[in-house]
């Protein structure tokens, strides 16, 4: 049988410490590009992994974190996976991804689920929890970090900044000769209510145009809602002659049904998505949207979990600039 390949191991044939190694491996310490490198080339030589099992059974915990999204078919969140992967392997992490299809009891569930199992940490888009869900978490010292757009409290979060973005979009829409604009939200039960919905409403009235109530659709983040929500804004007496969407699957949705109902986009109606998923650029006409940087949520969400991890204390928020992405759809 083969003799395991310890951190000493590559730590005497890269000619470095363990130490050394150890933060090539987590990512903790800049570490110069030769001496990673040679690092680098003595675990490809040894063919070392590292030993998960004996720490977890170390440390109580597993090697796991949970990514917990309310819809893994959104490439958004997609891209969040793979990104927080990627950030979080040199330390020995896996992620596991969790589906929730925004159903409060399937979040309530998981997050149950990573209490019991020590899983290393959670990372989640919450839709339907509140803020009293994550004591069980918290008390257990089980790092968490919550990717969303309104506050849930002292726990770990990344948060967009989309202020300058939405106005950007609603300028272009303005320069568009657009005055009746409309929005197909997410359902009033989602937690928070749907803060994009009233920054766009905000904005709207300082540069002197309106969002009214019922030019407001409500509906879950999916296209078949998107498909609805259009056709019930179009059978107004006053239609709106843009659209802004609480999602880019949302607006894919609108986009189908204005096709089916002859509307063209955006000489009838300009069309606004939110997140920049992948298909934006390719649908057409191209999606005009406020870009939310999967990779760059990811990325953070990783850094807060690290530092969680090597002991920091005190809850930290990190916020993530959107950007507006104009296209042909307005």
């Amino acid at each position: 049988m083969r003799e395991r390949v310890t951190m000493a191991d590559v730590a005497r044939a890269a000619g470095v410490s363990s130490a050394t190694v150890s933060y090539v491996l987590s990512g903790k310490r800049q570490v110069a590009p030769e001496t990673r490198a040679a690092v680098e080339a003595a675990i490809a030589e040894l063919d070392f992994t590292l030993n998960t099992t004996a720490r977890s059974l170390r440390t109580g915990r597993s090697s796991l974190v949970a990514l917990i999204v309310p819809d893994i078919a959104n490439p958004f969140y997609a891209q969040l996976a793979a990104t927080l992967q990627e950030e979080l392997r040199g330390r020995g992490l896996h992620v596991v991804v969790c589906n929730t299809r925004a159903r409060r009891d399937e979040e309530q569930a998981l997050l149950a689920e990573a209490v019991q199992q020590r899983f290393a940490g959670v990372v989640i888009t919450p839709f339907r929890l509140k803020p009293r869900d994550f004591e069980p978490l918290v008390e257990a010292g089980l790092p968490v970090v919550v990717s969303a757009d309104v506050s849930f409290g002292p726990i770990d979060q990344v948060t967009p900044d989309a202020r300058a973005a939405t106005r950007s979009a609603l300028e272009q829409v303005a320069a568009a000769q657009r005055r009746r604009i409309a929005m197909i939200a997410g359902p009033r039960d989602a937690t928070g209510g749907d803060p994009r919905l009233e920054q766009l409403r905000g904005l709207a009235l300082q540069l002197g145009m309106a969002l009214p109530h019922e030019l407001v659709v409500r509906g879950e983040h999916t296209r078949e809602a998107g498909a609805t929500g259009f056709a019930d804004l179009m059978s107004r007496r006053y239609r709106p002659d843009a659209v802004f969407c609480g999602n880019d699957v949302i607006a894919v949705g609108a986009m189908e049904k204005a096709h089916e109902l002859g509307f063209d986009i955006p000489q009838d109606v300009a069309l606004i998505g939110h997140d920049d998923a992948s298909f934006a650029s390719l649908v057409r006409p191209r999606l005009t949207t406020i870009r939310y940087p999967a990779d760059q949520v990811a990325r953070a969400a990783a850094r807060l979990l690290a530092e969680r991890l090597d002991g920091r204390k005190v809850h930290k928020s990190v916020h993530v600039k959107a950007e507006f992405v104009a296209r042909s759809s307005v």
